[in-house]
């Protein structure tokens, strides 16, 4: 094997969308590449065709299943390269209808799950010499909005933890950078966006579209790889410019 070939990345949430795309992509450059999910029929459906993977059904807030799951990474690659925290829920609710398990379960999985996946695969990179973490947060971290009371929070904490965690980790090899996607075109979104919303998000984003699945994997794959070695305690967004304006977008185009 080539040193590339050899790589290993643990990506979690990796049954669809986002996660899945990622461990898509750094297969076609040929790493060997664990999927944790917690919906174990989808992601043997998603894992079955994919040579090189191997599929863990894991619930990611839980420290028993996460060890399980890292040990059972190395028993079979022998190594850690690469972790993807994808992993995430949410709950769409007005601020005073958020139960404390609502609120407590969506902080489980985004901030603490990242947490304790970090800790696992930290000490196996440790040992090869190093590696890269990326967080995958959201743009609702960075922008208050209605209804991500618990959502947002949460993100907006794991963008911190990404600086805790580079900060810590820098010296002993391992990178630790965010990855915040806007709107993505993912298999819920298309579900659940009604075309008033889609409407509003294209009102609000530059480049006047969703983002796809494919686009956040390559940006991930990118933390990942040589080419950022010199990039930790970041947060890079990628949502087609929707962080970086305010009003007026409509009215400009009207114009142009």
């Amino acid at each position: 094997m080539t040193a590339e070939t050899n790589k290993v990345a643990v990506v979690t949430g990796a049954a669809r969308g986002i996660g899945l795309a990622t461990a898509e992509r750094f297969l076609s450059d040929g790493w060997r590449v664990a999927l944790l999910d917690i919906d174990e029929p989808t992601l043997r459906t998603a894992a079955g065709p994919l040579s090189g993977a191997l599929a863990l059904t894991c619930d990611v807030a839980e420290p028993g299943q996460v060890a399980s799951a890292i040990a059972q990474v190395v028993d079979r690659f022998g190594r850690i390269d690469a972790l993807v925290n994808n992993a995430g829920t949410a709950v769409f609710k007005p601020l005073l209808q958020t139960s404390f398990e609502e609120w407590k379960r969506v902080l489980d999985v985004n901030l603490s799950g990242p947490f304790l996946c970090a800790q696992a695969c930290a000490p196996i990179m440790i040992a090869n010499g190093g590696g890269s973490i990326v967080n995958i947060t959201s743009i609702s971290g960075l922008r208050a909005s209605t209804l991500r009371v618990a959502y947002g929070t949460s993100k907006a904490g794991l963008m911190h933890l990404t600086k805790q965690q580079a900060a810590e980790l820098g010296e002993v090899g391992i990178r630790v950078n965010a990855v915040s996607p806007g709107p993505v075109d993912t298999a819920m979104a298309k579900a659940v966006h009604s075309p008033a919303i889609r409407a509003d998000y294209h009102d609000a984003i530059p480049l006047n579209r969703y983002g796809r699945e494919q686009e956040i994997a390559d940006a991930i794959r990118f933390l990942c790889s040589e080419q950022a070695s010199y990039i930790t305690g970041q947060t890079l967004a990628v949502d087609g410019g929707f962080d970086a304006v305010g009003i007026g977008l409509p009215s400009l185009r009207e114009e142009m």
